[in-house]
Protein backbone atom coordinates (compact mmCIF):
# COMPACT_ATOMS: atom_id res chain seq x y z
CA UNK A 1 0.00 0.00 0.00
CA UNK A 2 1.85 3.06 1.17
CA UNK A 3 4.92 4.13 3.09
CA UNK A 4 4.61 7.36 5.02
CA UNK A 5 2.12 9.51 7.62
CA UNK A 6 0.81 13.10 10.31
CA UNK A 7 -2.01 15.49 11.99
CA UNK A 8 -2.17 19.01 13.45
CA UNK A 9 -3.16 22.05 15.54
CA UNK A 10 -2.11 25.75 15.74
CA UNK A 11 -2.12 28.98 17.76
CA UNK A 12 -3.22 31.99 15.75
CA UNK A 13 -5.32 35.13 15.72
CA UNK A 14 -8.57 34.09 14.07
CA UNK A 15 -10.85 35.86 11.55
CA UNK A 16 -11.42 39.59 11.35
CA UNK A 17 -14.42 39.49 13.66
CA UNK A 18 -12.46 37.84 16.50
CA UNK A 19 -9.93 39.72 18.59
CA UNK A 20 -9.20 37.06 21.21
CA UNK A 21 -6.33 34.69 20.29
CA UNK A 22 -7.20 31.00 20.36
CA UNK A 23 -5.38 27.77 19.64
CA UNK A 24 -6.27 25.60 16.64
CA UNK A 25 -5.94 21.86 17.04
CA UNK A 26 -5.57 19.65 13.99
CA UNK A 27 -5.31 15.94 14.53
CA UNK A 28 -3.42 13.06 13.00
CA UNK A 29 -5.00 9.63 13.22
CA UNK A 30 -2.46 7.08 14.44
CA UNK A 31 -1.56 4.32 12.01
CA UNK A 32 -1.41 0.57 12.71
CA UNK A 33 2.09 -0.88 13.05
CA UNK A 34 2.66 -3.56 10.41
CA UNK A 35 6.47 -3.64 10.33
CA UNK A 36 7.90 -6.35 12.61
CA UNK A 37 10.87 -4.14 13.53
CA UNK A 38 8.50 -1.52 14.94
CA UNK A 39 6.18 -3.74 16.99
CA UNK A 40 8.40 -3.70 20.08
CA UNK A 41 7.70 0.03 20.47
CA UNK A 42 3.92 0.11 20.20
CA UNK A 43 0.85 -1.00 18.26
CA UNK A 44 0.20 2.31 16.49
CA UNK A 45 2.42 5.15 15.35
CA UNK A 46 2.83 8.51 13.61
CA UNK A 47 6.07 9.36 11.77
CA UNK A 48 7.52 12.58 13.14
CA UNK A 49 7.76 13.98 9.61
CA UNK A 50 3.98 14.44 9.55
CA UNK A 51 4.05 16.21 12.89
CA UNK A 52 6.84 18.57 11.79
CA UNK A 53 5.01 19.19 8.52
CA UNK A 54 1.91 20.44 10.32
CA UNK A 55 3.84 22.35 12.98
CA UNK A 56 5.93 24.08 10.31
CA UNK A 57 2.81 25.91 9.14
CA UNK A 58 2.01 27.19 12.63
CA UNK A 59 -0.21 24.42 13.92
CA UNK A 60 -0.04 22.07 16.87
CA UNK A 61 -0.70 18.35 16.59
CA UNK A 62 -3.07 16.17 18.57
CA UNK A 63 -2.73 12.42 17.97
CA UNK A 64 -5.92 10.35 17.87
CA UNK A 65 -5.70 6.76 19.09
CA UNK A 66 -7.66 3.91 17.52
CA UNK A 67 -9.00 2.40 20.76
CA UNK A 68 -11.60 4.95 21.85
CA UNK A 69 -15.41 4.83 21.80
CA UNK A 70 -17.61 6.56 19.24
CA UNK A 71 -18.71 9.03 21.93
CA UNK A 72 -15.07 9.87 22.66
CA UNK A 73 -14.38 10.45 18.96
CA UNK A 74 -17.40 12.74 18.74
CA UNK A 75 -16.04 14.69 21.70
CA UNK A 76 -12.61 14.97 20.05
CA UNK A 77 -14.18 16.11 16.78
CA UNK A 78 -15.84 19.06 18.50
CA UNK A 79 -12.44 20.21 19.75
CA UNK A 80 -10.15 19.82 16.73
CA UNK A 81 -9.90 21.90 13.57
CA UNK A 82 -8.87 19.37 10.93
CA UNK A 83 -7.83 15.77 10.40
CA UNK A 84 -4.84 14.28 8.61
CA UNK A 85 -5.06 10.66 7.44
CA UNK A 86 -1.50 9.43 6.95
CA UNK A 87 0.06 6.73 4.82
CA UNK A 88 0.82 3.18 5.91
CA UNK A 89 -0.12 -0.39 5.12
CA UNK A 90 -3.48 -1.52 6.47
CA UNK A 91 -6.85 -2.76 5.22
CA UNK A 92 -9.00 0.07 3.88
CA UNK A 93 -12.29 -1.56 4.87
CA UNK A 94 -11.82 -3.74 7.96
CA UNK A 95 -8.97 -2.16 9.96
CA UNK A 96 -9.39 0.06 13.01
CA UNK A 97 -7.74 2.83 11.00
CA UNK A 98 -10.55 2.55 8.43
CA UNK A 99 -13.25 2.23 11.11
CA UNK A 100 -12.19 5.34 13.03
CA UNK A 101 -11.61 7.32 9.83
CA UNK A 102 -15.18 6.54 8.80
CA UNK A 103 -16.50 7.98 12.06
CA UNK A 104 -14.64 11.26 11.50
CA UNK A 105 -15.58 11.31 7.82
CA UNK A 106 -19.28 11.11 8.65
CA UNK A 107 -18.95 13.75 11.37
CA UNK A 108 -17.12 16.03 8.93
CA UNK A 109 -19.80 15.61 6.26
CA UNK A 110 -22.52 16.49 8.75
CA UNK A 111 -20.57 19.45 10.14
CA UNK A 112 -19.77 20.93 6.74
CA UNK A 113 -23.38 20.49 5.64
CA UNK A 114 -24.35 22.61 8.66
CA UNK A 115 -21.84 25.33 7.80
CA UNK A 116 -19.26 24.12 10.34
CA UNK A 117 -16.05 24.08 8.27
CA UNK A 118 -13.88 21.02 8.90
CA UNK A 119 -11.08 19.91 6.54
CA UNK A 120 -9.73 16.39 6.00
CA UNK A 121 -6.45 15.67 4.23
CA UNK A 122 -5.42 12.19 3.08
CA UNK A 123 -1.82 11.35 2.16
CA UNK A 124 -1.06 8.16 0.18
CA UNK A 125 -3.05 5.46 2.01
CA UNK A 126 -5.08 8.31 3.50
CA UNK A 127 -6.12 9.46 0.04
CA UNK A 128 -6.94 5.89 -0.95
CA UNK A 129 -9.13 5.60 2.13
CA UNK A 130 -11.02 8.78 1.22
CA UNK A 131 -11.96 7.23 -2.13
CA UNK A 132 -13.24 4.11 -0.32
CA UNK A 133 -15.28 6.21 2.11
CA UNK A 134 -16.85 8.27 -0.68
CA UNK A 135 -17.54 5.44 -3.13
CA UNK A 136 -18.37 2.73 -0.58
CA UNK A 137 -16.03 0.36 -2.41
CA UNK A 138 -12.34 -0.44 -2.63
CA UNK A 139 -11.66 0.37 -6.28
CA UNK A 140 -7.86 0.33 -6.07
CA UNK A 141 -5.72 -1.49 -8.58
CA UNK A 142 -2.01 -2.14 -8.95
CA UNK A 143 -0.41 1.18 -9.87
CA UNK A 144 3.14 0.82 -8.65
CA UNK A 145 5.20 3.94 -8.16
CA UNK A 146 7.55 2.72 -5.47
CA UNK A 147 10.37 4.95 -4.28
CA UNK A 148 10.27 7.37 -7.20
CA UNK A 149 9.94 11.16 -7.47
CA UNK A 150 7.72 12.41 -10.29
CA UNK A 151 6.33 15.61 -11.82
CA UNK A 152 2.53 15.78 -11.88
CA UNK A 153 0.32 15.64 -14.94
CA UNK A 154 -1.95 18.52 -13.96
CA UNK A 155 -5.52 18.62 -15.20
CA UNK A 156 -7.33 21.81 -16.18
CA UNK A 157 -9.03 21.71 -12.78
CA UNK A 158 -5.66 22.21 -11.08
CA UNK A 159 -5.44 25.78 -12.29
CA UNK A 160 -8.70 26.75 -10.58
CA UNK A 161 -8.26 24.51 -7.53
CA UNK A 162 -8.24 25.74 -3.95
CA UNK A 163 -5.20 23.60 -3.18
CA UNK A 164 -2.94 25.35 -5.69
CA UNK A 165 -4.57 28.77 -5.49
CA UNK A 166 -1.92 31.44 -5.15
CA UNK A 167 0.94 29.17 -6.22
CA UNK A 168 3.56 31.14 -8.17
CA UNK A 169 3.45 30.49 -11.91
CA UNK A 170 7.06 29.32 -11.75
CA UNK A 171 6.14 26.62 -9.22
CA UNK A 172 3.12 25.48 -11.24
CA UNK A 173 5.40 25.03 -14.23
CA UNK A 174 8.03 23.24 -12.13
CA UNK A 175 5.36 20.93 -10.71
CA UNK A 176 4.71 19.68 -14.25
CA UNK A 177 8.36 19.37 -15.29
CA UNK A 178 10.45 18.52 -12.24
CA UNK A 179 10.30 15.44 -9.95
CA UNK A 180 8.85 17.26 -6.95
CA UNK A 181 6.48 14.59 -5.59
CA UNK A 182 7.69 11.47 -3.80
CA UNK A 183 5.68 8.30 -4.51
CA UNK A 184 5.88 5.19 -2.32
CA UNK A 185 2.90 3.03 -3.23
CA UNK A 186 1.96 -0.23 -4.92
CA UNK A 187 -1.74 0.54 -5.39
CA UNK A 188 -3.73 3.46 -6.68
CA UNK A 189 -7.08 4.55 -8.08
CA UNK A 190 -7.00 4.40 -11.86
CA UNK A 191 -8.48 7.27 -13.83
CA UNK A 192 -10.67 4.71 -15.57
CA UNK A 193 -12.13 3.45 -12.28
CA UNK A 194 -12.72 7.01 -11.11
CA UNK A 195 -14.57 7.95 -14.29
CA UNK A 196 -16.78 4.87 -13.99
CA UNK A 197 -17.88 5.67 -10.42
CA UNK A 198 -20.67 8.23 -10.06
CA UNK A 199 -20.04 8.89 -6.37
CA UNK A 200 -16.39 9.76 -6.92
CA UNK A 201 -17.13 11.83 -10.03
CA UNK A 202 -19.72 13.89 -8.14
CA UNK A 203 -17.58 14.32 -5.03
CA UNK A 204 -14.02 14.99 -6.22
CA UNK A 205 -12.24 16.98 -8.88
CA UNK A 206 -9.17 15.27 -10.32
CA UNK A 207 -6.27 17.70 -9.93
CA UNK A 208 -3.47 15.50 -11.28
CA UNK A 209 -2.64 12.05 -12.62
CA UNK A 210 0.50 9.98 -13.06
CA UNK A 211 1.43 6.70 -14.74
CA UNK A 212 2.60 3.70 -12.73
CA UNK A 213 5.48 1.39 -13.59
CA UNK A 214 2.92 -1.04 -15.03
CA UNK A 215 1.45 1.60 -17.37
CA UNK A 216 -1.70 2.29 -15.33
CA UNK A 217 -2.78 5.93 -15.25
CA UNK A 218 -3.64 6.66 -11.63
CA UNK A 219 -5.04 9.68 -9.84
CA UNK A 220 -2.39 11.46 -7.80
CA UNK A 221 -4.22 14.53 -6.45
CA UNK A 222 -7.91 15.13 -5.67
CA UNK A 223 -9.97 17.92 -4.16
CA UNK A 224 -13.54 17.88 -2.90
CA UNK A 225 -15.95 19.88 -5.03
CA UNK A 226 -18.27 20.82 -2.17
CA UNK A 227 -16.36 19.67 0.90
CA UNK A 228 -12.87 20.73 2.12
CA UNK A 229 -11.48 17.22 1.64
CA UNK A 230 -8.13 16.79 -0.11
CA UNK A 231 -6.00 13.84 -1.15
CA UNK A 232 -2.51 13.25 -2.52
CA UNK A 233 -1.15 9.85 -3.52
CA UNK A 234 2.33 11.29 -2.93
CA UNK A 235 4.06 12.57 0.21
CA UNK A 236 4.57 16.35 0.58
CA UNK A 237 5.98 15.96 4.11
CA UNK A 238 9.07 14.01 3.02
CA UNK A 239 10.40 16.92 0.96
CA UNK A 240 11.42 18.78 4.10
CA UNK A 241 11.51 16.21 6.87
CA UNK A 242 12.87 12.87 5.65
CA UNK A 243 16.45 12.23 4.61
CA UNK A 244 17.15 8.53 4.00
CA UNK A 245 19.54 8.59 1.03
CA UNK A 246 18.16 5.26 -0.24
CA UNK A 247 14.71 6.78 -0.73
CA UNK A 248 13.60 9.22 -3.42
CA UNK A 249 12.78 12.23 -1.28
CA UNK A 250 12.73 15.45 -3.36
CA UNK A 251 14.83 18.17 -1.71
CA UNK A 252 15.17 20.77 -4.47
CA UNK A 253 14.18 24.41 -3.80
CA UNK A 254 10.91 23.91 -5.69
CA UNK A 255 10.21 20.69 -3.75
CA UNK A 256 10.70 22.54 -0.46
CA UNK A 257 8.45 25.37 -1.63
CA UNK A 258 5.73 22.93 -2.68
CA UNK A 259 5.77 21.16 0.68
CA UNK A 260 5.68 24.43 2.60
CA UNK A 261 2.80 25.92 0.61
CA UNK A 262 0.65 22.79 0.96
CA UNK A 263 1.26 22.62 4.72
CA UNK A 264 0.20 26.26 5.04
CA UNK A 265 -2.84 25.60 2.85
CA UNK A 266 -4.09 22.79 5.08
CA UNK A 267 -3.41 24.68 8.30
CA UNK A 268 -5.24 27.70 6.89
CA UNK A 269 -8.20 25.46 6.09
CA UNK A 270 -8.20 24.53 9.77
CA UNK A 271 -8.27 28.21 10.72
CA UNK A 272 -11.78 28.36 9.28
CA UNK A 273 -12.96 25.88 11.93
CA UNK A 274 -14.16 27.32 15.23
CA UNK A 275 -13.88 24.08 17.20
CA UNK A 276 -11.93 24.45 20.44
CA UNK A 277 -11.28 22.91 23.85
CA UNK A 278 -13.16 24.27 26.86
CA UNK A 279 -10.37 23.37 29.28
CA UNK A 280 -6.79 24.51 28.48
CA UNK A 281 -5.35 21.93 30.88
CA UNK A 282 -7.16 19.07 29.12
CA UNK A 283 -6.04 20.50 25.79
CA UNK A 284 -2.38 20.57 26.85
CA UNK A 285 -2.50 16.92 27.92
CA UNK A 286 -3.90 15.82 24.54
CA UNK A 287 -1.14 17.34 22.42
CA UNK A 288 1.80 15.50 20.85
CA UNK A 289 4.14 17.20 23.33
CA UNK A 290 3.16 14.56 25.91
CA UNK A 291 4.91 11.92 23.79
CA UNK A 292 8.58 11.41 22.98
CA UNK A 293 9.60 10.31 19.48
CA UNK A 294 11.89 7.32 19.03
CA UNK A 295 14.97 7.47 16.81
CA UNK A 296 14.07 5.10 13.97
CA UNK A 297 16.75 5.73 11.37
CA UNK A 298 18.44 2.41 12.12
CA UNK A 299 15.35 0.26 11.44
CA UNK A 300 13.05 2.30 9.14
CA UNK A 301 12.98 4.98 6.48
CA UNK A 302 11.98 7.53 9.11
CA UNK A 303 14.34 9.51 11.31
CA UNK A 304 11.85 9.65 14.20
CA UNK A 305 8.54 7.98 15.03
CA UNK A 306 5.94 8.56 17.74
CA UNK A 307 4.57 5.27 19.10
CA UNK A 308 1.33 4.77 21.01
Amino acid sequence: NCVVKPLKETCIFVPQFETVPRCLNNSILTQIVSDEAMKQYGSTYIPASYVKYIESAGSRVMPIKLTLSTAEYENIFSRINGLLLIGGATDLETSDFARVSKIFYRLALKANDAGDHFPIWGTCLGMQLLTVLVSGHNLLTTATAENVALPLNLTQAAFSSRMFQGFPEELMQALQREPLTGHFHHYGLSLKAFNQNKELMNFFSVISTNVGENGVQFISTIEGKRYPFYGVQWHPEVNRFQWDSKLSFPHSPHAIQLSSLLAHFFVNEGRKSLHEFDDPKEEALKLIYSYTPVFAGNFSGYEQIYFF
